[in-house]
């Protein structure tokens, strides 16, 4: 027998979730030609699994089966066994999940699948426990039923699963959209919205509860657009405002140094899914932000600011890219292998009594801390939170300096003199294991955040750090005007899917508005060019997730759901509409148009699906306004008038320096034009256009800041 055919090859990988199984007794190999080859040389069906690093859920299976030697017996005398990381290759993830879920009704990892030889489905799920149970069968008596099935009835098999991949292909073949660009399928999706709302604790389902920013970002756009007077508005905003607001205050925000879990495992946020994805901080970053210019709610401010601050301090890698996540569990101590979920975060009252002295009493009133632990009956089924506290912020400021019978400002300088004690300890114990890869998607939607985070909050270090990684990525995955996936140890080989081009051509474009300069406009151009040329379904309209060259992919599908990520056609669709006013390119517009009609079907039938497409459908449905800043980037009154504009929320709008686009003839007639606009009698000057057909320019921030109140 092959030597490297019978064991785990796993170590050759660069991916962290392949190197947890590196030592697993499975025969892992990793997705490619090598492993379909053996599958149909050895005439054996493949075991697929599917996770990511930071899962606890894969962490469980992992320990129960994969490290079983038994088990791996199993597996590697009746298949041939895969190991894919979900967060390098979301196509095959895609694929097979779909499968998954079209065939039992829910998804989520670790993703179990089996395979014929030509990567068919056949049978698949989710997490399988060790022996029948959670009304699951135990994955060694289903393992032996599967190999059973494919020495029998083998036909059966063999026709199930070209069913399911014709069915998968028809999928993607949906009835004609056109027509779809209608204010009615907005309307649609607030109502559906409303329906689905928690009025007490905010969110959109009772428990578990996600974030969803892509709702978030649909919902304060509705409130915008209806007016802060008008009924709808009020309502929407509330939803919006209520739900960030209660996620602040929850245990899902780490309320010690900033930045927020997964998802809350009951309905008031407290007990969350302890793991960080730098998606996750990325998008709600951009929410807070919205939030705070449409209703100056300092506590959407602080919770913007703050995991701005813990990403830039923890998830940061000295290339200056950013890492992908941090794990849900860590060691109860070093040097020893028992480990839980949480446990990096919760407190016992005894350690916090011991820690703040005289202190103490106010901060536990505050944060919620009990003796007998905090956890919410029914939030803790293991008992793993039995006696632990995971904080939250019970009291308001107000009734914080009522409690605490001194000043306000006093009370909150003495709170966080306390979250600096528990964070100083905190650092002294094992720290989650942290996801080192740099993804360019991810990465994409930080560069977004921090640029956004610099224009709202003033923090030249948020503008630094946007700047830092669009340069880190340019230059190590950016290759012979091509995107590479993912970075660790050196550039990866994966080729970059539409979610790559899409988030880094939106973070490049909110980097540009940003600082102005033309390099990032140019490079994501030549990304759009590149993200059209690779993945643009011309027969259909929209993007396809993968490239055509990946054989091993059987179809090639299109992200159509805005989930805990937004899909790359939703954010295909603003991306080419803002290209379109900077460039006065017809086709970009036209590509909008038709990426939208693709998705007609969905945004017919069930437009709450795709909540980032609807806000980005707004530029279509709206006209767009150009904003030119006249005057010296250093002076004053320039700073006034960014100043006023960067405060506000705006939507249909692109914001540009006239001084900064000297030389833009290159990139399009229209920004050639405004870089002739000029200052007034010496003082910077903001000129409010539409169409580049101009207003009389206004030089004092109160004039801009009336101008941009009008509605059209």
């Amino acid at each position: 027998m092959n030597l490297q055919a019978s064991r785990n090859l796993l170590s050759l990988e660069k991916s962290p979730y392949l190197l947890q199984h590196a030592q697993n007794p499975v025969h892992w190999l990793a997705w490619g030609e090598a492993a379909f080859e053996r599958a149909r040389r050895e005439d054996k069906p493949i075991f697929l699994s599917i996770g990511y690093s930071t899962c606890h859920w894969c962490h469980v299976m992992a320990h129960e089966s994969f490290e079983d030697m038994a088990t791996a017996e199993l597996l590697n005398k009746h298949f041939v066994c895969i190991k894919v990381d979900r967060e390098e290759r979301p196509d095959v993830d895609r694929l097979y999940m779909s499968y998954v879920q079209a065939t039992t009704g829910s998804g989520g990892w670790p993703m179990s699948v089996w395979l014929t030889p030509q990567l068919q489905p056949f049978y698949g799920g989710t997490y399988f426990p060790p022996a029948d149970r959670f009304n699951r069968p135990g994955f060694p008596n289903l393992l032996r039923r599967i190999h059973a099935a494919w020495t029998n009835d083998r036909a059966r098999i063999a026709q199930t699963a070209a069913e399911s991949i014709a069915a998968l292909a028809k999928q993607e073949h949906p009835a004609d959209g056109s027509g779809a660009i209608s204010s009615v399928h907005l309307e649609t999706a607030f109502q559906t919205f409303l329906r689905q709302y928690d009025e007490e604790e905010g969110g959109f389902s009772y428990a578990p509860k996600f974030p969803r920013p892509a709702s978030l970002h649909f919902l304060l756009q509705y409130a915008d657009r209806a007016g802060a007077q008008s009924r709808d508005g009020q309502v929407a905003m509330g939803m919006a405002l209520n739900t960030l607001r209660k996620m602040a205050l929850g245990g899902m925000h780490d309320q010690l140094c900033g930045g927020f879990h997964r998802y809350s495992v009951d309905r008031v946020w407290h007990v969350p899914h302890y793991e960080k994805m730098l998606y996750d901080q990325a998008q709600l970053v951009s929410a807070y932000l919205e939030a705070a210019q449409l209703s100056n709610d300092a506590l959407c401010t602080s919770a913007a600011r703050t995991t701005l601050d813990y990403v830039l301090s923890q998830m940061r890698d000295p290339t200056g890219g950013f890492h992908s996540a941090e794990d849900a569990d860590s060691l109860f101590q070093e040097g020893k292998p028992e480990h839980g979920e949480g446990v990096f975060y919760v407190w016992t009252k005894a350690e916090i009594d011991a820690l703040l002295g005289s202190d103490a009493p106010l901060f536990n009133a505050v944060y919620g801390v009990e003796e007998a632990g905090n956890s919410p009956k029914g939030s803790d089924p293991h008992g793993e939170l039995v006696g632990k506290n995971t904080l939250v912020r019970r009291l308001s400021p107000t009734e914080a300096a009522r409690e605490s019978g001194r000043d306000e400002s006093v009370t909150e300088a003495l709170l966080s003199r306390c979250r600096a004690t528990l964070l100083r300890e905190r650092a002294r114990r094992p720290r989650p294991h942290r996801d080192d890869k740099i993804l360019t998607a991810w990465n994409g939607l930080m560069i977004s955040a921090l640029a956004r985070g610099y224009g709202a909050l003033g923090e030249s270090a948020y503008l630094e750090g946007a700047r830092a990684a669009a340069l880190f990525l340019k230059g190590t995955l950016w290759q012979n005007g091509r995107l590479l996936r993912t970075y660790r140890l050196g550039a990866g080989t994966i080729p970059g899917f539409a979610e790559d081009y899409a988030f880094l051509v939106q973070g490049l474009l909110d980097l540009f508005e940003a600082d102005f300069n033309q390099d990032w406009l140019r490079w994501a151009l030549d990304l759009q060019m590149a993200q059209d040329e690779l993945f643009w379904d011309s027969v259909g309209g929209g993007y396809f997730s993968s490239p055509a060259e990946d054989s091993s992919i059987l179809v090639r599908l299109k992200d159509d759901n805005d989930g805990a990520e937004p899909s790359s056609n939703s954010v295909s669709v603003r991306n080419l509409l803002r290209l379109s006013e900077l460039t006065g390119r017809d086709e970009f517009h036209r590509k909008a148009e038709q990426t939208v009609n693709a998705f007609g079907g969905i945004l017919q039938k069930m437009p709450s699906a795709l909540p980032q497409m609807l806000h980005s459908m707004g530029g279509l449905l709206h006209p767009w306004r150009q904003i030119v800043i006249a005057g010296d980037l250093g002076s004053a009154d320039t700073q006034a008038l960014l100043k006023a504009v960067r405060g506000r929320y705006l939507s249909e709008t692109v914001v540009l320096h006239a001084g900064s686009l000297l030389g833009a003839e290159t990139l399009s007639p229209q920004l050639a034009l405004a870089a002739q606009m000029q200052p007034v009698a010496g003082k910077a000057a903001a000129y409010v256009c539409q169409g580049f057909a101009c207003r009389a320019p206004v030089t004092e921030a109160s004039e801009l800041k009336a101008l941009l109140d009008r509605r059209e």
